[in-house]
């Protein structure tokens, strides 16, 4: 009897098998239709999207126009519809070159849909990933698009992905009077919330200025849960191409505000840390404008000595320890904190700063942030669509 046979072919049903698990082990709000089209089907809608709103490697925008939905237009935030804009770079309206249909900048004069822009629309479905930080700009148009919804009696749709830095809480909540487009609510650095979460929890603790609430509809992920490790499939934006930098952004993004390079404008963005000085360290690197990436990064031009990230399991949560390190290398602050007001508004608040000129240590600031943590943990609990993590 041959056994190598049957054999191989259990082997081989195996595969099948493992293979097709780990495919629809997680499933995305966009991934399941049989649960939104019904909410679509005969409306006008409009798609909060960009280049990460996909089913199965064909965008939501193909995919549902193949499926006989009437989309009218498409919003797209910070980056650009196809995601192929520079970070800060503003864009104007224009129409999607495959699919004639009308794309409106929510990165550009103005970043709130206008009663103007949603008037023939019934529906307007968001479906941006998000990597789980105030700053990251994703959230400040959601905030916007709920507003302009509540406003204008169009339902908000929401389909879900997971939140790759979800499976923790960390940093300052924002206070009110540092609001600004790299954070617009009372959230921590890292809020620990998908989008759809988000969306709720925006929505009914009044956070926008619409006197209305939003009619929300979220389209929950399949198969995740606050606990999930979540590789993302495709870059979220330009500057975060692969999950180290994405893990690394909450800490390395302070240093925005800094005379410090943290690798825009190489191959490694949010995997370096460097400046002009042999005495940051070995590893050596020179940013240039990159277009589409980079436009004039910090030290252009300029080769900086530093250090590189490459092991994704030591890098586990938000930590000051880089920042701290380098403010206290340089003699002269002024040298270092560039633009102190950007640094105010990445931390949501003026204190963090003064904490450090006073020489607090990690620990310290860390402590310090307990009280308005435990306040935001037990707000958020509420608002919970899966299991949490711990």
């Amino acid at each position: 009897m041959n056994v190598k046979k049957p054999f191989m072919f259990l082997l081989f049903t195996l595969v099948l098998f493992f293979n097709s698990h780990c495919k629809t082990a997680i499933r995305t709000g966009a991934e399941q239709p049989e649960v939104y089209l019904q909410l679509l089907h005969n409306k006008r809608v409009g798609l909060v999207v960009n280049h990460t709103a996909t089913v199965d490697s064909v965008h939501v925008l193909d995919f549902l126009i193949k499926q006989k939905i009437d989309v009218k237009k498409i919003f797209a935030p910070e980056h650009g519809f196809r995601g192929n804009e520079a970070a800060g770079v503003e864009f104007n309206n224009g129409i999607d070159s495959k699919t004639g249909v009308p794309v409106v900048s929510l990165y550009g004069k103005n970043k709130k849909p206008t009663s103007g822009q949603l008037h023939d629309l019934d529906v307007l479905v968001f479906d941006i990933q998000d990597v789980g930080c105030r700053f990251y700009t994703y959230i400040s148009t959601l905030h916007y698009v709920i507003e302009a919804c509540a406003e204008n009696n169009v339902t908000l749709v929401v389909f879900d992905r997971p939140n790759p830095n979800g499976d923790y809480i960390a940093g300052p909540v924002l206070k009110k009077d540092f609001s600004s487009f790299v954070g617009l609510d009372p959230l921590p650095v890292v809020h620990g919330c998908t989008v759809g979460e988000l969306a709720n929890m925006i929505n009914n603790e009044g956070w926008h200025s619409s006197k209305d609430k939003c009619k929300i509809e979220v389209v929950k992920i399949a198969g995740y849960n606050h606990s999930t490790n979540y590789s993302l499939p495709i870059q979220p934006s330009p500057n975060l191409p692969n999950d180290l930098a994405v893990r690394l952004y909450p800490s390395l993004c302070f240093f925005e505000a800094t005379s410090v390079s943290i690798g825009r404008g190489t191959n490694f963005p949010f995997q370096l840390i460097g400046y002009p000085d042999p005495k940051f360290g070995d590893f050596s690197f020179t940013p240039q404008t990159i277009k589409g990436v980079a436009h004039n990064p910090i030290q252009e031009e300029q080769k900086c000595f530093g250090e590189r990230f490459e092991e994704f399991d030591q890098i586990q949560r938000f930590t000051l320890s880089y920042f701290l390190k380098y403010y206290h290398s340089f003699e002269n602050e002024s040298q270092f904190l560039t633009r102190e007001r950007w640094f105010n508004l990445l931390s949501g608040n003026d204190t963090l700063i003064k904490k450090i000129r006073d020489n607090w240590t990690e620990e310290q600031i860390v402590d310090s942030w307990k009280k308005e943590l435990d306040e935001y943990k037990k707000l958020r609990s509420k608002y919970l669509l899966y299991k949490d993590f711990n």
